[in-house]
């Protein structure tokens, strides 16, 4: 496992952070084995939110005990104070913990909710507050538009930055890791994986693994997967290697979507999945998950070319802030089945 100094904490972080949110779809017994496995493997940082369903009881009830041995993170998805401060109290209350290491202000993706953060009574002032009372280390913020959050944390005012990094979203490369590097911020990459669509699992890890970042979360549910996912990160990378995957990156990355989410689709089309799968499915095909993906939105993705509302002008384009062809994939996304 390598480990680097985590920005201006100083911790000492595992390259391999434990992604909690999934563990909630597992047996409890299951979930507290991987658990306590990852910490006795040597990864030390461990990622949840307050969104999560039960993943916060879930940690509390399998390694409160070793709290010592892990950097804890956590989000809160409220914009405005009064919720926040609640937020955070009921975190720390499931987790069994007097404090969390960092407090993530979660998905902040729109100027406006920026905006309501930051404000008076926004959620950034329970953030500090906590902090002040010793129950927050570091505040983080969390989002899917790198370019926004390269603009966000320059004010100093976030100590570490949660962002989209894998072989299909090398986005955050371009302003964000800069930005964040020159500030000495902690850099953690989510969802390597893409929710579940990047195949070979050990290639798409170790593609962040080979960037400017000092944690990548990974979503796992069982011991036998966070083997996986160290035996993945065992080895240094090497230069042949790094220009390999940055290639496959760029290709992988056409569909230049990041996830932001501001399309909205009136049949219900998950389009960034669509999208950012677009190339990945050409290009290796899919894991079981992306699969199911593509099954169970069979029906929808067929019936966009015949949808009368968008046959002169797609609804979802017009709301893109990249512009992308999204019908034009979407209807040849239909060609899978």
């Amino acid at each position: 496992m390598r480990y680097t100094t985590f920005g201006e904490s100083g911790y000492q972080v595992s390259s391999l952070g434990f992604g909690a949110m999934n563990l909630p779809g597992v047996p409890f017994e299951q979930a507290r084995e991987a658990l306590n496995y990852a910490l006795d493997n040597g990864i030390n940082y461990i990622d949840t939110a307050a969104a999560y369903r039960n993943s916060e009881e879930i940690i509390g009830n399998s390694i409160s005990h070793r709290r010592q041995e892990y950097m804890l993170a956590t989000k809160t998805g409220a914009r405005d104070y009064a919720t926040a401060k609640s937020e955070i109290e009921r975190s720390l209350t499931r987790m069994k913990t007097d404090y969390v290491d960092i407090l993530q202000i979660h998905y902040v993706n729109y100027p406006q909710e920026f905006a309501t953060i930051m404000g008076e009574n926004g959620a950034y002032q329970a953030a500090l507050e906590a902090q002040r009372e010793g129950k927050v280390r570091f505040i983080g913020i969390t989002g899917h538009r790198p370019d926004l959050l390269a603009k966000w944390v320059a004010k100093g005012e976030f100590k570490q930055v949660l962002f989209h990094l894998s072989l299909a979203q090398r986005f955050a490369l371009d302003e964000l890791i800069p930005a964040a590097t020159a500030l000495n911020m902690m850099k953690v990459a989510m969802k390597p994986l893409s929710g579940g669509f990047i195949q070979p699992v050990d290639r798409a890890l170790r593609y962040p693994f080979s960037q400017d970042v000092h944690v990548t979360i990974s979503g796992m549910v069982s011991v036998a997967e966070v083997k996986e996912n160290i035996a993945a990160m065992q080895r240094e990378i090497d230069a042949g290697e790094r220009d390999e995957l940055e290639r496959l990156a760029v290709d992988l990355s056409e569909h230049n979507c990041r996830r932001c989410n501001y399309c909205s689709c009136p049949l219900e089309i998950s389009i960034p999945d669509v999208m950012i799968s677009s190339k990945i499915r050409d290009t290796f095909g899919l894991l079981p998950k992306g699969d199911g993906f593509y099954q169970k939105q069979k029906d929808r993705i067929l019936s966009c070319a015949d949808y009368e509302p968008c046959k002169e002008k797609p609804l979802c384009e017009s709301k893109c802030p990249y512009h992308l062809p999204m019908q034009q994939v979407i209807q040849a996304a239909a060609s899978y089945y």
